[in-house]
């Protein structure tokens, strides 16, 4: 495979000290600001944060992924206000000073200059960026890929260190604007704009990537390969083998659903059943 960019990057091994890991997804509730707040003390908002992180981490996970899930409808980058990114640092500063494992910042829709703020506030080593290079119709409407934009002010900020991974052939959306170009071609893109690692997913929350297209993602890029949607104690085996590890949520809550709070019990399964690709 002819490189695409001049960096090397193992930032799984670098973030984690492991180049096999299992990070679970703090879905917050509605922040202040967004429509489906309701009036909710913020001390009640952060303790689900913190139970769900607790959760997590005691039931065998690597490290977290903070996103502002219950802020639907999401806004467009521009769009989102300050107190986003006010709210979301107050949560990962408490999480990051209670449980010190490693963590990561999404903040929807496709925000990565939010995201790298809020890192920098909270101590976060990696954010999650949806579309960081290109574009595609999401459900918020036209989607532009960020990385420009995002590199320059993670410059400014001198956080060289909070590393960016990017999702590939992201969820939630159509892909007729670029349909010309193959999962191969936009995989490299994103190395090509200095993306860190790389994310699989499927169609939508919950829904898993084929192990077809996971090959195909993973054969166009040096980079660490997670993947970020539809993991579950089932398929976390046949995953492992192919990748650097996965992001995993909705599997782990309740009756599997993505809005309920973390479900301790599912996390132990699903950390036993992954021991085998773990140790692989």
């Amino acid at each position: 495979m002819q490189a695409i960019s001049d960096r090397e990057s193992n930032a799984v091994q670098e973030i984690f000290g492991s180049n096999k890991v299992l990070i679970g997804m703090i879905h917050c509730p509605a922040f202040p600001g967004s429509p489906r707040y309701r009036g909710a003390d913020m001390n009640v908002i952060y303790d689900a944060c913190m139970r769900d992180a607790e959760a997590c981490i005691e039931g065998g996970l690597h490290g977290l992924v903070i996103e502002n899930h219950g802020d639907i409808p999401f806004s467009k980058p521009d769009d989102i206000g300050p107190e986003t990114t006010g709210f979301m640092s107050v949560v990962t500063d408490r999480i990051a000073s209670a449980i010190g494992v490693p963590l990561g910042i999404n903040v929807l829709a496709n925000a990565p200059i939010p995201a790298f703020a809020i890192a920098m506030a909270g101590g976060a080593k990696f954010i999650r960026v949806n579309q960081w290079a290109n574009a595609y119709v999401a459900n918020e409407g036209f989607m532009e890929g960020r990385a420009a934009e995002a590199m320059r002010y993670r410059s400014m900020l001198r956080a060289e260190h909070i590393k960016v991974f990017a999702d590939s052939h992201v969820k939630h959306g159509s892909h007729a604007i670029v349909a010309d170009r193959s999962i191969e071609e936009l995989t490299r893109d994103l190395a090509f704009f200095d993306a860190d690692g790389i994310i699989a997913t499927g169609q939508r929350t919950g829904n898993s990537a084929t192990m077809e297209e996971i090959d195909e993602i993973g054969s166009a890029t040096h980079l660490p390969l997670l993947v970020g949607s539809g993991v579950t104690k089932d398929n976390i085996v046949d995953i492992l083998g192919r990748t650097n590890g996965v992001i995993v949520a909705s599997s782990l809550k309740y009756d599997g659903v993505w809005w309920n709070a973390v479900d301790i019990d599912r996390v132990k399964a699903f950390r036993k059943a992954a021991e085998p690709g773990l140790e692989a």
